[in-house]
C-alpha cells in the first residue's frame, strides 16, 4: 500500500488563447471603425461638362468675383448689396421676368456671394436661375 500523500498538480490558466481572441477583436474593431473629420474635407468647385457661353438676348450674366464684386453683363456694379445688384439686374433684364439669370460664379467666391444674387434675383421677380461652369479638359488633350 501506498500512503504518501499524492502531489496534485497545480490549475494552470493558458492565456495565450485568451490574447488571441483579444487581438482578433482589436482588429475587427480597427478595421470597422470609419475615422472622417468633416472639416478636413477639401471641395473644389465648380467644374463640368459644359457647352461654350452664347449670347442670348433673354440672358443676363451675373460675374461673381473671389472678392464679392459682382459685373451684371460685363458692367461692374457699384456697392456689393441686393439693393445695388437688383437694380442692375432690372436694367439689364430686357426681356422682362422672361429673362435667364446665369451667375458665373469665381470657385474661389463665397457662397453668401451667390446667395446675395439669387435673393436680388428673387426680389426682382426674375426666377429662372441657372449656373454657369468651366468645362474639364479631357487628359489626352493636356
Amino acid at each position: 500500500m501506498n500512503f504518501r500523500p499524492r502531489v496534485r498538480p497545480e490549475p494552470e490558466i493558458n492565456l495565450i488563447p485568451f490574447i488571441d481572441v483579444l487581438l482578433v477583436v482589436l482588429i475587427f474593431l480597427m478595421l470597422s471603425t470609419t475615422y472622417s473629420k468633416f472639416t478636413e474635407l477639401q471641395v473644389r468647385l465648380p467644374s463640368a461638362d459644359a457647352e461654350q457661353l452664347r449670347e442670348y438676348p433673354k440672358e443676363v450674366i451675373v460675374a461673381v468675383s473671389s472678392d464679392g464684386r459682382y459685373m451684371v453683363n460685363k458692367t461692374l456694379v457699384d456697392g456689393r448689396g441686393i439693393e445695388p445688384l437688383g437694380t442692375a439686374l432690372t436694367q439689364a433684364a430686357r426681356a422682362g421676368k422672361d429673362s435667364v439669370i446665369v451667375i458665373s460664379a469665381d470657385a474661389s467666391a463665397t457662397h453668401q456671394a451667390v446667395i446675395t444674387v439669387m435673393e436680388a434675383a428673387r426680389r426682382q421677380g426674375l426666377t429662372q436661375i441657372t449656373f454657369a461652369t468651366q468645362g474639364t479638359v479631357p487628359s489626352a488633350a493636356r
